[in-house]
């Protein structure tokens, strides 16, 4: 596994992390057998960078890294989020006290004293950006967090953020069929010197051997509201994306291996965190750092799958209220 910088002044991790949201039943029932030889595998190949948050699975997620870190005692660069609220009517709350009593949960589920990375997970437009960072700020120098970091932002806050204390990495959405970062947020981390951590870069599992079944997905996948897995566009998404699938086999690659390199390519300060329930799945595309795409071949995947193919919004509206729109 190669490696990258996580943000200019931060620890080199592995070129590829692993999302742990599928750890807590986000994308169907799992046990924590299955996610801890999950965890095993990917440690064994090279990956330690993990990324959790509080509220995947009410902190399932969380509790099962807990699990692993106590027993495996691996040398891993650990990240989590806060700032979802709960409250009725309210997305998100970056409150100073509301996130440090986040935070104090979220080492105690996890069984630690201080974690590299905490991301304000939504932006709350109520609270002054000086207040979060202040806050984000007093926890890197009472040694609770390594660094901070914002998730689904534009570049403004980015900016705006950074200038008041440096920000170690920024965290969206962004895979082939979703592109609205090359609208500035790619090219203000650059830039900034920020690290920018792609979620989903195989598109929900759709960039991979087999497509997901909507009819088998359970009642609460956090997939189903969205408009690219409606009945209407997941038809037409699945039939542009097939010529990927063709060309990627024709290649000898795994279909998932193939769109992680192409995430990979865009910039050494991405650092993509797929993520997957199971060893095999992971399989698929662990080596994908080690697979360099030239110029020639990215502009073959692109003409396959150019920017804007997909059909349907990436998130239903009652998804989409806390993300900053820039575009």
């Amino acid at each position: 596994m190669r490696t990258r910088k996580l943000g200019a002044n931060g620890p080199e991790v592995s070129a590829i992390g692993l999302g742990c949201m599928s750890f807590a039943g986000a994308f169907g029932e799992t046990d924590e057998a299955t996610s801890l030889r999950c965890l095993d595998e990917a440690y064994e190949r090279g990956l330690n960078f993990l990324d959790t948050a509080n509220v995947y699975g009410a902190g399932r997620s969380e509790s099962v890294l807990a699990t692993w870190l106590a027993s495996r005692k691996p040398e891993v660069v650990l990240a989590t989020k806060g700032g979802i609220s709960r409250e009725p009517g309210r997305r998100a709350n970056n409150e100073p006290d509301y996130l440090r009593r986040e935070l104090q949960g979220s080492l105690k589920r996890l069984g630690v004293d201080r974690v590299d990375l905490y991301y304000v997970h939504r932006r709350d437009h109520t609270v002054p950006l000086a207040d979060v960072v202040g806050v984000l700020g007093e926890m890197i120098d009472e040694g609770l967090i390594g660094g901070y970091g914002l998730s689904e932002v534009g570049p403004y806050t980015v900016r705006e953020a950074h200038a008041i204390r440096p920000c170690t990495a920024v965290q969206s959405e962004y895979s082939l069929w979703t592109r609205l970062p090359e609208l500035g947020l790619l090219q203000t981390c650059a830039e900034l010197g920020v690290a920018f951590v792609p979620f989903s870069p195989l598109a929900r599992g759709v960039l991979s051997e087999t497509y997901p079944d909507t009819a088998a997905m359970a009642e609460g996948d956090f997939r189903l509201p969205m408009p690219r897995f409606s009945n209407e566009f997941y038809p037409k998404n699945k039939a542009i994306i097939d010529r990927f699938k063709t060309h990627a086999r024709e290649r000898g690659q795994k279909v998932a291996e193939l769109a992680l390199a192409w995430v990979l390519s865009r910039g050494e300060h991405l650092i993509p965190i797929p993520g997957t329930r199971t060893a095999e799945h992971l399989r698929e595309w662990i080596n994908a750092s080690e697979v360099t795409l030239s110029p020639e071949e990215i502009a073959e995947i692109e003409a396959i799958l150019p920017v804007g193919f997909a059909y349907g919004d990436r998130y239903a509206d009652e998804q989409i209220p806390a993300v900053e729109r820039y575009c």
